[in-house]
């Protein structure tokens, strides 16, 4: 079916939530057919005691507010990201930007599994569709998806995938499965 002009066009809303450095920024960067708008900020001393940068050393910047990008996938069809804060001193944000999404793509880094936890507590407790996607950093140890699933304690149908999120191929294929499983979700089953 053509889109019609006349029709009203569909906006799609998307967030990208996990711990800090997992990789939610460059997410929405390797994805986005638009400079992406980012609230980025240089770690500062506030942040010493604060922020738990053991695993993420080299990170110089953290979100502070949130990451934008816009993907159109035909005229009157376009799907709006929005990159969580990962920091729970940022959290309060998380209520605003959810508000109207489709549903959210979890990330995780299985060398700081429990940074995850706080994302799907809140999704689960929202009844928001989500996924974990498992962002495959270069140099640590892989782990098979199942496994994942069993150390998240995650229900069957919660999808759990691996990728690369600066590879555009892989982001694709992470934003797709999470419209698939929130349609899975979201609809009524034919009965």
């Amino acid at each position: 079916m053509a889109y019609e002009p006349s029709e009203e066009p569909v906006a799609l809303k998307i967030l990208v939530a996990g711990g800090f450095g997992v990789g939610k920024t460059t997410l929405v960067g390797a994805i986005s057919e638009i400079r992406p708008l980012r609230t980025e900020e240089v770690l500062s001393d506030r942040g010493i005691g604060v922020d738990d940068i053991d695993g993420v050393e080299g990170k110089t910047t953290t979100t502070v507010a949130m990451d934008f990008g816009r993907i159109t996938i035909r005229e009157g069809l376009v799907v709006y990201l929005f990159g969580t804060p990962g920091q729970e001193r940022f959290w309060f944000m998380w209520d605003e930007l959810s508000y109207g999404a489709l549903g959210a793509v979890v990330l995780a880094d299985t060398r700081r599994l429990t940074d995850c936890f706080p994302s799907i507590d809140y999704f689960e407790q929202r009844g928001t569709p989500f996924i974990v996607a498992v962002n495959c950093f270069d140099g640590a140890e892989q782990h098979e998806a199942e496994d994942v699933r069993i150390a998240l304690d995650l229900d069957p149908e919660i999808p759990v995938i691996l990728c690369d999120v600066r590879r555009r191929a892989s982001a694709k294929v992470v934003l797709v499965t999470l419209v698939e499983h929130a349609l899975r979700t979201l609809t009524p089953a034919a009965g």
